[in-house]
């Protein structure tokens, strides 16, 4: 596979680049477990959903 250089994007359109973007995003979402996190955004997310169980009626989604 080749590895598309800056310069090879640049010479992409607009939307053609925006398409390249939202596909890239597309393929790191599919795989959320892939996703590293820290220790720290660990427990604050942990931290979070205890106040949401906590206090439920005070969600913002």
């Amino acid at each position: 596979m080749m590895t598309p250089t800056l310069d090879s994007i640049l010479q992409l359109s607009i939307a053609e680049r925006i398409q390249l973007v939202e596909d890239i995003w597309d393929s790191i979402v599919a795989a959320p477990d892939r996703i590293p996190i820290t220790q720290a955004q660990r427990a604050e997310l942990d931290r979070r959903l205890q106040e949401h169980r906590l206090h439920p009626e005070t969600s913002v989604s």
